[in-house]
């Protein structure tokens, strides 16, 4: 075997090409677009390398010169952890324990070069709402930037000492699902305070609602830890960059007064369409894409993203939000299943809030940390 840093336009599109062969009699798998995966790499493209981000990449190599493996390491100094911690993504390979070490000890050689004490995977170079965590149950399509894997990937991480940081949990349920008693209760107790309005996103004041979802997720995200503020730059980005696909009638916020304390996002899920383009977003590609979203049924929503500020947590506020956003859902739009993004198992309000619903877990992935120093307490994510 010989490992090799991706350091040519060559080995970039071996880089994005490997994971076509391996995954080639599954099913279930779908390509991720070239160009999502390239944007992490790219220093225009990702503010990540702004805050003295680095990254690197290697692809592995058999004795015949065809690809077995790939593994991409980075460190982003907004990673606040216990210790030093880097990050390992884009994990591929064979099912060769050989082969998946001698990655693992390619990217932990060179994040200690680099003063780190530890890694985290697979994680990404960026924000938590994309290509995180080791897809452990639910081996199914996944959703759009969700990583996707074997199951024996598992005990690739696992054997070479890997230990589970924390679980994320995914669940699903149909939109037209009958709410609890429980939930139909704090809705109504919410409805009858006039202090209190949702509304749905409108496109003409998006520059309002960006700062009404800074205002929110930085509040409820202080205390998670992980370089998880946003900038009103970042906001900007995730909303501009998702423009063409935002429907306004599944992105909800809540109001106290005026003040924005909840918002939840979703998007129709973009898989159902991208996994028709084979991984390109060329010209040709988009009036594809353009055409499958006006012609093609898409059943499900994705849930990105749900946050409620601190001081009404707890307050019916979200039982309030989803009931309000899910009447229109059913009354105007065609969609019938729902699948929220992950829920890290340190936060046990919002999985309470998932079961509540009556939805049901449909995938879990894992992520996983490697303490260089094995004589160090190995902790899990602390609870929120």
């Amino acid at each position: 075997m010989l490992i090799k840093e991706v350091d040519s336009q060559e080995m970039v599109k071996q880089f994005l090409h490997f994971p076509v062969q391996l995954y080639k009699n599954d099913k279930n798998w779908i390509r991720p677009l070239d160009k999502d995966i390239e944007e992490v790499f790219d220093q225009k493209k990702n503010k990540t390398f702004q805050n003295g981000g680095l990254i690197k990449r290697w692809l592995l190599f058999d004795g015949q010169q065809q690809p077995i493996g790939r593994i991409a390491a980075f460190i982003n100094p907004q990673y606040k952890e216990q210790q030093p911690t880097g990050g390992i993504g884009f994990f591929e390979c064979i099912d060769d324990q050989k082969a998946a070490h001698c990655l693992f000890d390619t990217a932990k050689k060179w994040l200690q070069e680099n003063k780190m004490e530890a890694m985290d995977g697979p994680i990404n170079f960026g924000e938590r709402d994309k290509w995180w965590g080791l897809l452990v149950e639910g081996f199914h399509e996944p959703l759009y930037n969700m990583n996707y894997n074997f199951p024996y990937y598992q005990e690739l991480f696992e054997s070479y000492g890997f230990k589970n940081y924390f679980d994320q949990e995914c669940y699903a349920l149909p939109i037209d699902s009958k709410l609890s008693n429980r939930i139909k209760y704090a809705h109504e107790r919410v409805a009858r305070n006039s202090d209190y309005h949702a509304e749905y996103l409108k496109k003409n004041q998006l520059e309002k609602y960006i700062g009404d979802f800074l205002t929110i997720y930085n509040a409820a995200w202080e205390t998670h830890g992980g370089g998880k503020q946003l900038t009103l730059e970042q906001a900007k980005n995730i909303f501009y960059s998702m423009k063409p696909i935002i429907e306004e009638k599944i992105v909800w916020f809540v109001y106290h007064n005026e003040r924005p304390v909840a918002f939840w996002l979703n998007i129709p899920d973009l898989n159902q369409y991208f996994k028709k383009l084979n991984g390109k977003f060329g010209l040709i590609q988009k009036l594809k894409f353009l055409y499958l979203q006006k012609f093609t049924k898409n059943n499900r929503i994705v849930g990105v993203v749900f946050g409620v500020v601190p001081d009404f947590q707890g307050k019916g506020v979200e039982a309030y939000m989803i009931v309000e956003g899910t009447k229109v859902i059913n009354r105007d739009l065609p969609y019938t299943e729902y699948e929220m993004q992950w829920i890290g198992d340190f936060n046990p309000k919002m999985i309470r809030v998932a079961q509540a619903l009556g939805a049901e877990r449909s995938r879990k992935l894992t992520t996983y940390r490697y303490l260089f120093d094995p004589s160090q307490p190995f902790e899990r994510h602390r609870v929120l």
